[in-house]
């Protein structure tokens, strides 16, 4: 199989300076001698290094989008696809090309490394070559993250330590594969279940506020980070979607948020969740409103997904049905079957 690599920056390809740990690694380098040490053929290799690398903690939707270029670019020069990325906001990546890819058809693993790949206790070696197995299985074709010997669909993984090698999970459906002698799969190609979406638009910003709710937050401080207006919310709220509705005013803030256009999402502080609105008195007024529940989606793929849709130009009441409706597998499908009725796919 022929393969392309897309390097991105991160951990993996750091090295030491006064200031901590930067880009400067020779990422490639060391890559081609880990293949030519596995005896495969590096004339099958392309390989990709973004101009800047960057730690992933700055990432942003045009890096987003310049990873989804670069594979574009080289659809038809690979079979399957691997991208290095840092640990930190990989499953935000993962979730967001996940969706700008549903029609690429190819398999996409990101992966990284909590370690530098030049110390003698890192974990790159695993992961990429783990991510390569993942890659050329021929038993998934999304876009998947592979961290700590296991596989995860891209956009149902969270990073759960800064620390552990096993450092990703993906609590609402679990993992696809564990790495073995053979490999163990647990589940297909999450992705197929899917509409997808034929020739998206590129990511571009827009101005999305992510808030937690706490005890004892006032409704004049939800207000005052609402205003002015952002183009969406993404409201974290406690269990199914609760909010502190005996705080004077606060659900009366929600509702002027969404009078005045602004779409409110609502996910859960919980990793393990699936936000039902309505369920309990503490969030049936918010669901009156007109906030929409996220399901069992995670905070990463919300998130991205609410960039994606901002970035087609959906809005209104399409804005609400496209985010309950399954574009690459990022919902499970017991969630859509207590969510409004979704829109017609796209493929």
């Amino acid at each position: 199989m022929r393969i392309h690599i897309t390097y991105t920056g991160g951990t993996i390809g750091m090295i030491d300076s006064p200031n901590g740990l930067i880009p400067g690694a020779d990422t490639r380098g060391w890559l081609f001698r880990l293949l030519e040490d596995a005896h495969m053929d590096a004339s099958l290799f392309t390989f990709t290094e973004l101009d800047p690398l960057i730690d992933s903690s700055n990432a942003t939707p045009d890096n987003w989008q310049t990873m989804i270029d670069d594979l574009r670019v080289h659809h038809n020069d690979a079979d399957a696809f691997v991208v290095l990325h840092g640990t930190d906001t990989m499953s935000y990546s993962s979730a967001a090309l996940s969706y700008a890819l549903a029609d690429f058809g190819k398999p996409v693993i990101f992966t990284g490394s909590q370690h530098p790949l030049g110390k003698i206790e890192s974990d790159a070696t695993a992961n990429v070559t783990g991510a390569l197995n993942a890659a050329m299985s021929g038993r998934f074709h999304g876009v998947g993250l592979f961290f700590g010997h296991h596989l995860f669909a891209g956009n149902r993984v969270s990073k759960s330590s800064s620390w552990a090698f096993e450092g990703f999970s993906a609590p609402s459906v679990g993992p696809l594969a564990r790495t073995g002698t053979p490999w163990h799969w647990y589940a297909g190609d999450s992705a197929a279940i899917g509409c997808g979406w034929t020739s998206p638009q590129p990511y571009s910003r827009h101005d999305v506020a992510v808030i937690d709710m706490a005890p004892g937050i006032s409704a004049a401080r939800l207000e005052a980070m609402l205003t002015p207006r952002p183009e969406a919310v993404l409201l974290r709220a406690y269990g199914v979607g609760n909010v502190p509705s005996d705080e004077p005013g606060l659900t009366d803030v929600i509702a002027d948020v969404l009078h005045d256009g602004v779409p409110v999402v609502i996910a859960s502080q919980c990793q393990q969740a699936e936000v039902l609105l309505g369920h309990y008195e503490t969030g049936d007024a918010i669901a009156r409103a007109g906030a929409i529940g996220s399901g069992d989606m995670t905070l990463e793929a919300t998130y991205a997904k609410i960039m994606f849709l901002l970035s087609q130009g959906v809005t209104g009441a399409d804005f609400g049905r496209w985010m309950c409706a399954s574009i690459a597998g990022e919902i499970s499908p017991s969630s859509l079957q207590t969510l409004p009725k979704t829109p017609i796919c796209h493929i």
